[in-house]
């Protein structure tokens, strides 16, 4: 396993990023390991974002010095959505199969995770969060049709998409993680806009399905001191709770995002509107 730490940063010292700083800060450039765990660990929230993507053998996943606890989930609580091939989770001897957008929550106190592909020719893609956990609660595989899916957004405002909310507190339990997935119909390339904060929780999200040659606009900060991020395929952006998280693409895309923070109301948000950002 391999694991970056990120320090927390600040909306004051934000104002004076440039590009550089923004990409060193905020960016997640490389998120999937072929045949091992690439994480990084935000103390936002203290999030970790990563994945894994076994190519020719299984992966088991190991605890790391920075969390200083025997197993990896001695304190933590995982979601898992698979954006590959079909796959598969061992979770303490059980074993889950995941096809192309399902989703599984792991709970705190499992000693032992391992990924793997059903085809390695075809593998899996493992994308995961993880946020600390004060509870144990079982662990749950969600399937894409048991997702909790709406239909949002229009054509004309370049916005059709379709939300499946996987880890919320009405497909599963957890104690913080929130986690999904949404999808942009063609034509559309917004998310999230009119923006919105919420000083509640914190978020990450993972651009995916962005087709070569073309790219997503990620707006981030406080709604009166806006900066983007350009982000290209399978790149991963962490929010902070102060930071609007919108983004525009040169054509439409896919998106995962995963939240976690104090309460976990999927509408609890601190809508900006477009008259205000600056």
């Amino acid at each position: 396993m391999k694991l970056t730490v990120r320090d927390y940063v600040n909306k004051e010292d934000y104002r004076h990023y440039d590009t550089s700083r923004l990409r060193k800060e905020f960016l997640i450039e490389k998120v999937f390991g072929e045949d091992e765990i690439i994480f990084t660990y935000s103390m936002i929230d203290r999030i970790i974002a990563g994945g894994c993507v076994p190519v020719s053998k299984p992966v088991v996943l190991d605890s790391a010095p920075e969390l200083r606890s025997p197993t990896f989930l001695a304190r933590r609580e995982m979601g898992v959505i698979n954006i590959g091939g079909k796959g598969k989770i061992t979770v303490d001897g059980k074993e889950y199969i995941l096809n192309n957008w399902d989703a599984i929550y792991i709970g705190r106190g499992v000693k032992s995770v391992i990924f793997d592909s059903e085809d390695y020719k075809n593998p899996a893609k493992f994308y995961i969060n993880s946020a600390p956990a004060h509870k144990e609660y079982p662990t749950v595989l969600i399937p894409k049709e048991k997702a909790d899916s709406r239909h949002l957004g229009s054509k004309a405002t370049c916005n059709e998409r379709t939300i499946h909310r996987y880890i919320v507190p009405e497909t599963c339990q957890s104690c913080q993680l929130d986690m999904g997935l949404t999808h942009l119909e063609e034509g559309s390339v917004w998310n999230t806009m009119p923006c919105h904060t919420h000083e509640r929780r914190m978020e990450v999200y993972l651009y995916f399905d962005i087709d070569k040659g073309n790219c997503v606009f990620h707006l981030m900060g406080p709604g009166d001191e806006t900066k983007h991020l350009v982000m290209h395929n399978e790149q991963a952006v962490i929010s902070p709770s102060w930071s609007i998280h919108s983004g525009c693409g040169t054509k439409n895309y896919t998106f995962i995002w995963g939240m976690c923070g104090e309460n976990q109301d999927f509408d609890d948000m601190d809508e900006i509107s477009c008259d205000d950002l600056r």
